[in-house]
């Protein structure tokens, strides 16, 4: 349920790391926002950000570097029309604010006519997804060196082939303030962790990697010993694995995709393609195309930015809107786009709580949080089954795009081949090749083991990078194209 009772607790933390130290208050703010009013805008706001970040990294036995880092800025940005004028400093103070407010609105020559009032004050309703705590303090630095050589320690323990182990440790504490032309005052306070493993295992002169891991918005005791010994136990799995794989065969074939993290492929190849600023422009396979059946039945998308905890999860995004929960494909049928503020607005419908951004220095634009696919009523091992010959493909590395003609290439980091419903063997350099909205109609079976990704997605749109989740169930896809070693 929305309330506004959490913002006021993030709005005085915000105020005492962004505008106090300063000597500026929400006057100032509102002050600053009638500057750039003062000429004729369809809208504008300011976006403050306190970020201090910690990192750490293993590798060889030994902690190698660590890294810590405090960022602090303010966006200022006004919206005429679908053009955009944006300013950002590092240094917070009224000088700067009012100089960049004034600049900023130079983008319409239009005056208004007397003098514009500043807005009135109205705080956001927001929400309670994850604790306003600091996550590099729950933590002292003996502990997570301790943390990293336990990763370590136990990968080498779980096989003689274990030839190398990386692990790294990385903490953020993000504090935003959203302050917008309406005189909306939104405010966010965000942990993020994250822990990752590498391994890479030798046999007979033959190298392979594997990798796990996973986080969220919480602090580091998540990483007890049972989440530190499931992460390894992914990343040894999956290299000794790879080490008896064999050249992935090639052509146009069935394959079945495991259930969360090859969810990437649903972000890459579908996600994009339902952003509002491609629709809006006409540039998406999906444009115009909204009640229409886009997928085969039973294939039902969402992106939903209210999961407690999770990674791509926000309690307001980087435009001051409580997040959602956005049905974007229903039972086949196409229902929506994500949006952000001005991309809403052209297209005359509601934001979606979508407007993210990397950084303070960064324009904020349409972005996914945790995109995925419900479960269907089919078990796992019935699809696989199914199988007369094919590929089956439990997790992914990198993918490309193409959001105009929704095509995409994806490498499949760990895969098998079958043969009459039964697993043969491994398979190396599988790459599948298709169409995002034609794959989507080649949906012929649906698993009942819909599951999240461990927390480890991060999503680049147009030089910028945020956090995102993905998941899936297990899938069946028809006729897809295989690009193979052999």
């Amino acid at each position: 349920m929305i309330s506004t009772e959490p913002t006021i607790p993030r709005l005085a933390t915000a105020q005492q790391l962004l505008l106090t130290p300063f000597g500026l208050d929400e006057t100032h703010l509102l002050r600053a926002l009638a500057e750039i009013t003062a000429h004729k805008v369809d809208d504008a706001d300011l976006y403050f950000q306190y970020t201090r970040s910690e990192g750490w990294s293993l590798e060889e036995g030994i902690v190698k570097t660590g890294s810590f880092s405090i960022d602090q800025g303010v966006g200022v940005r006004a919206v005429s029309g679908e053009k955009t004028a944006f300013a950002y400093s590092d240094d917070i103070s009224e000088a700067s604010l009012l100089d960049a407010a004034r600049t900023v609105r130079s983008i319409s020559s239009a005056g208004r006519s007397g003098r514009v009032k500043a807005p009135t004050r109205k705080v956001a309703t927001s929400r309670s997804l994850y604790e306003g705590i600091d996550p590099i303090s729950t933590l002292d630095s003996a502990s997570k060196v301790e943390l990293l050589g336990k990763v370590e320690k136990l990968a080498r323990s779980r096989d003689p082939r274990v030839a190398q182990v990386m692990a790294g440790l990385a903490s953020e504490y993000d504090v935003v303030l959203v302050a917008r032309a309406d005189g909306t005052i939104a405010a966010d306070v965000r942990p993020l962790v994250r822990l990752s493993v590498t391994v890479i295992a030798e046999q007979n002169g033959r190298r392979e990697v594997g990798s796990g891991g996973g986080g969220g918005r919480f602090g580091l005791a998540h990483f007890d010993d049972g989440r530190i010994a499931e992460f390894v136990d992914q990343a040894v799995q999956q290299a000794l694995t790879n080490l008896e794989s064999r050249p992935a065969p090639a052509g146009e074939m069935t394959v079945v995709l495991g259930p969360g993290w090859p969810g990437i492929l649903l972000h890459e190849a579908i996600g994009h393609g339902l952003e509002g600023d491609f629709n809006r422009k006409g540039s998406s396979a999906f444009s115009g195309r909204i009640g229409e059946r886009v997928a085969a039945k039973g294939v039902t998308v969402l992106d939903d930015g209210t999961i407690a905890d999770r990674r791509g999860s926000l309690n307001v995004d980087d435009e001051g809107n409580a997040t959602q929960r956005n049905v974007l494909i229903e039972d086949g049928i196409l229902k929506g786009y994500i949006q952000d503020a001005l991309n809403a607005r052209l297209m005359k419908v509601k934001p979606t709580g979508n407007g993210r951004r990397e950084s303070y220095a960064h324009v904020p634009m349409p972005r996914m949080t945790n995109t995925y696919m419900l479960g269907g009523d089919k078990e796992p091992a019935e699809i696989v089954a199914s199988i007369k010959k094919g590929l089956y493909a439990t997790n992914f590395g990198g993918g490309q795009v193409d959001i105009t003609s929704g095509k995409f290439v994806f490498s499949a980091s760990e895969a098998y081949w079958v043969e009459n419903g039964k697993i043969q063997y491994p398979v190396k350099g599988a790459t599948l090749v298709g169409n995002g909205p034609d794959a989507l109609t080649r949906v012929t079976m649906i698993g009942n083991d819909m599951s999240l990704d461990s927390g480890v997605g991060t999503c680049g749109k147009e030089g910028q990078s945020v956090p995102v989740g993905v998941g899936q169930p297990t899938l069946r896809i028809d006729g897809l194209t295989v690009g193979g070693t052999a």
